[in-house]
């Protein structure tokens, strides 16, 4: 079982920046592929972003691609989500999450495909 913990959100203005971070345990963090989702009030959860377990393939939702950037450290267990410019079209509860599938080889941008999620995080971005 693998737990998941994000970090690092909160209010920012726009323009701004926030890095979260999730930090996985009772794993083995390198097999997962691991994915950031988002859920703005009274919408569905949306992909963001995603890496493989390397890192080699990154994968980015159009609203985010050259804003935002995914990276992960596997020493730490742990993976980023640089968010730059926000927008307060970004303001929304964030999740990690991570895919045990295909060890991690494969990236996914559905969220079905994912099998741990963390509890997610609120970032609010002000106009």
């Amino acid at each position: 079982q693998v737990q998941l913990v994000e970090s690092g959100g909160g209010l920012v203005q726009a323009g701004g920046s926030l890095r979260l971070s999730c930090v996985a345990s009772g794993g083995t963090f390198s097999n997962y592929a691991m994915g950031w989702f988002r859920q703005a009030p009274g919408k569905e959860r949306e992909f963001v972003s995603a890496i493989s377990w390397r890192g080699g393939n990154t994968y980015y939702a159009d609203p985010v691609k050259g804003r935002f950037t995914v990276s992960r450290d596997n020493a730490k267990n742990t993976v980023y989500l640089q968010m730059n410019s926000l927008k307060p079209e970004d303001t929304a509860v964030y999740y990690c999450a991570a895919d045990s599938g295909y060890g991690g080889v494969v990236v996914s941008t559905k969220a079905a495909v994912y099998d741990y999620w963390g509890q997610g995080i609120q970032v609010t971005v002000s106009s």
